[in-house]
């Protein structure tokens, strides 16, 4: 039970340190978006990481594993404007290594994320939002609004994109997954009822 006239904080404060006030609040939602997935994922099983409710859903592992391949990617090529994204220097592995998406008819996670504690998702987390504090350590406004032209896909459309969107969508990107996450916990425990 809550007190009667406690006061309950919830604030963002801009990170110290960069040279745009914009970034400096878009990290800021960012390192919360982390500190929430860590507090909802610290105390989970290996056989909650790699559970699937079905054969054709991503596990809990999957979806950690995928959120620090994203987060790396877009800081190689959305905030540094680098040609190709080199996730596996950052994280030691691959860009596919997220078994995301999944196979139409039934997928079994991949065979690196086999076994692996929280602690294992948790590092290739906190290696990857390093990496984006790290890209956006000298990105001041102007920056934040140049355009970041990815090269031609096989359909020949390609990607334009400001570094204010790239810091948009990886928050997004994170309270997206992050919902699912929280999804696949419910359906464990009730796949999984304490006697």
């Amino acid at each position: 039970m809550i007190e009667a006239g406690r006061r309950i904080e919830s604030f963002i404060v801009p990170l110290a340190g960069f040279r745009s006030a914009h970034v400096a609040i878009k990290l800021a939602e960012l390192a919360e978006m982390h500190a929430q997935v860590r507090r909802a994922t610290q105390s989970l099983t290996r056989a909650q990481l790699e559970w699937q409710p079905t054969p054709d859903s991503n596990t809990i592992g999957m979806l950690l594993t995928h959120l620090a391949l994203a987060e790396t990617h877009l800081g190689q090529v959305g905030l540094r404007g680098e040609r190709d994204g080199h996730v596996r220097d950052v994280l030691g592995i691959g860009v596919d290594d997220d078994g995301m998406p999944l196979a139409e008819h039934g997928h079994q996670p991949p065979a690196v994320l086999a076994g692996q504690s929280v602690a294992f998702f948790a590092d290739l987390l906190a290696r990857a939002n390093a990496h984006t504090r790290d890209a956006c350590a000298t990105l001041d406004d102007a920056q934040l609004a140049e355009e970041i032209n990815r090269p031609p896909r096989p359909d020949g459309s390609y990607r334009v994109f400001d570094r204010r969107w790239v810091l948009h969508h990886l928050v997004e990107h994170m309270a997206q997954h992050f919902g699912q996450i929280n999804v696949l916990k419910r359906q464990w425990q009730a796949a999984h009822p304490v006697a």
